[in-house]
């Protein structure tokens, strides 16, 4: 990892892929759901319809919880996309799909 990524917070990444998915013409919600632990941070939705649920951290240090990968695991599971996201190159990778569509 750079050390330019070391002092990076996961707000920070977060406030990026919120950004760059609006400049695209998606949409990037904040998600909340009331009573499930580990609920993904961001539901993005990109242009083609395609679906993401999203957890964000930060570049170094980032951990997620136990139950953050299960519910994860569950969504996967059950065919949603999901993704996480670390640092720009994340973003990238996330994107680059949207735009080969």
């Amino acid at each position: 990892m750079s050390r330019a990524s070391r002092g990076v917070k996961e707000r920070s990444v977060e406030e990026e892929l919120v950004r760059r998915v609006r400049a695209m013409g998606g949409l990037c919600y904040k998600a909340y759901v009331t009573g499930v632990r580990g609920f993904p941070d961001r539901l993005v939705v990109l242009p083609g319809g395609r679906v993401v649920f999203v957890e964000c951290k930060r570049p170094t240090g980032g951990v997620v919880s136990a139950h953050q990968t299960q519910l994860l695991d569950k969504l996967a599971g059950l065919g949603a996309e999901v993704a996480f996201i670390k640092n720009s190159y994340d973003i990238d990778r996330l994107l680059a799909a949207a735009i080969e569509r």
